[in-house]
């Protein structure tokens, strides 16, 4: 799709998460109209759209409903029924081949390498125990067993630093088709994110640095503290990768660096958690750069006035902000309204913008932090 779709058009949303929230509310003050499609009634994205549509994601009479009442599709995670969505590919500016690749974790790893020409970690697939076993001779440990599919925030994932950790996985080694990836000797955890628009201009966010706790990410800074070299490194990565991949609508792009080395980590195929801190911190947010990604719409070069820190809120670290809330003038305050409140699940955000108020942000969650 090249045409210019202007508001008050209608986007269609898959999927009802934060993510569609951030990007409906982006729509919305563009003056669009705007539809979300999840199986959760009243979704955070849901409370602040036209209309939602309460059905499973593979629902093909749902999400057929979906495009029949929407200009334009997109969707905010990677596991959608592929194949569903491919029918409706004459709206959906991203298509089906982005989705396609990261979704396997294996066809992803090989089209960084290969397509992009970009370096990823060393990886192996791994089909049953006795691949595993083979694996593990080829790739030096530590390493690192993955789902190729399916997994996030540390799901389907399982560490394998020595011999005893290969011994406990063989007794019990989980089904479906693995990635053995070995691990990196990384210093820093970065991420980027990228967009093109209809004519082929790549933009790019500030690089972010990042800090995941238990698989999660725990807060984000920008900008990240790295060389010009290894800034322009990564910059020139994004573009290869976006060009590579015909991008529509913005990618994250997780990396791995130690002095002058990088790696590629993940690929994810619409805004990405890293980026919140755009919505205050530069002139257009990853949301908003989604949006106009894929309506056609023209980016301008993307600025960051001042450093600014992202923090997450886990379970029941969003009570304690709601009350410290009060206190915190200085807090860009997100809550996504999820109804059920779960240990390790991300209900919320703050920003906060200068070096003055990073300090404090820190303080406090080393003292309000969910551990």
């Amino acid at each position: 799709m090249t045409n210019i779709v202007l508001p008050p058009a209608t986007i269609g949303i898959i999927g009802g998460g934060q993510l569609g929230q951030m990007m409906a509310l982006s729509a919305k003050m563009m003056g669009y109209k705007v539809g979300i499609l999840d199986p959760t009634a009243q979704s955070p994205a849901g409370q602040v759209s036209d209309f939602q549509i309460v059905a499973e994601y593979n629902d093909e009479s749902a999400l057929t409903e979906l495009s029949e009442r929407s200009d334009v599709l997109t969707y905010e995670f990677e596991n959608v029924d592929i194949a569903v969505l491919a029918k409706h590919k004459n709206i959906l500016p991203q298509g089906t081949k982005l989705l396609e690749i990261t979704s396997n974790r294996l066809t992803e790893k090989t089209v960084v390498q290969n397509i992009a020409k970009v370096p990823v970690a060393k990886f192996i697939a791994v089909h049953n125990s006795q691949d595993f076993k083979t694996a593990v001779t080829k790739i030096k440990l530590p390493a690192i067993l993955k789902t190729v599919s399916g997994g996030y925030d540390g799901h389907g994932q399982w560490h394998v630093d020595n011999q005893e950790d290969v011994d406990q996985l063989i007794k019990d080694f989980p089904m479906g088709t693995l990635i053995l990836e070995q691990k990196v000797p990384f210093k820093k955890e970065l991420s980027i994110m990228v967009t093109r628009d209809a004519q082929s201009r790549v933009t790019m966010w500030p690089i972010s640095e990042n800090v995941h706790v238990n698989h999660i990410l725990k807060t984000s800074v920008v900008p990240a503290n790295i060389s010009d070299m290894l800034t322009e490194k990564i910059q020139q990565i994004a573009t290869e990768i976006a060009h590579a991949l015909d991008l529509r609508g913005v990618l994250g792009i997780e990396l791995f660096i130690s002095d002058d080395h990088v790696w590629v980590n993940e690929l994810a195929p619409r805004p990405h958690n890293s980026g919140h801190y755009s919505i205050e911190a530069t002139n257009v947010s990853q949301f908003e750069g989604h949006i106009r990604s894929i309506t056609g719409l023209p980016l301008p070069e993307i600025t960051l006035e001042k450093p600014a820190l992202m923090l997450n809120l886990l379970g029941d670290e969003i009570q304690q902000a709601r009350k410290d809330l009060v206190n915190h003038s200085e807090w860009h305050f997100h809550d996504y309204g999820k109804a059920v409140v779960k240990y390790n699940r991300k209900m919320g955000h703050i920003t906060v913008i200068g070096e003055d108020n990073i300090k404090k942000l820190y303080e406090w969650s080393q003292t309000h932090g969910q551990r």
